[in-house]
């Protein structure tokens, strides 16, 4: 039997985001607001900034957080999607080789702490 389906709920004045976080490849910022971008390219609006919605995956998630990182002022990405890491084109590319690919603009030294981070844990 398999673990328990870990899920992390999204709760704002207007609207709540349950969803499950294998599901969840990247949260990006949008001033006080964060945009979660699922598997399905399903796009959703969080009601907090990227700064809070770190907080709540840490408080939500405990060591499930570790899956997600940081990357430069705009981006929280799941580590599981990981495909690329090129800082040199400043670009990270996001996918599981089958039915999504996402791209996203990232600063070089951004790319290069989470090359050296991913190089490190193997």
């Amino acid at each position: 039997m398999e673990g328990k389906v870990k899920r992390i709920t999204f709760n704002s004045r207007d609207e709540l985001l349950r969803m499950e976080i294998d599901k969840i490849v990247y949260f990006e910022a949008n001033g006080n607001y964060t945009y979660v971008v699922t598997k399905n390219k399903l796009k959703g609006m969080i009601g907090m900034s990227l700064a809070k919605t770190e907080l709540a995956l840490t408080q939500q998630l405990g060591i499930e957080a570790r899956r997600f990182m940081r990357v430069g002022k705009r981006f929280i990405v799941n580590f599981e999607h990981v495909y690329s890491i090129n800082p040199g084109k400043q670009r990270l590319v996001l996918s599981d080789l089958e039915n999504f690919s996402f791209q996203l603009p990232l600063s070089k030294g951004a790319l290069r702490q989470m090359k050296e981070l991913l190089t490190k844990n193997k």
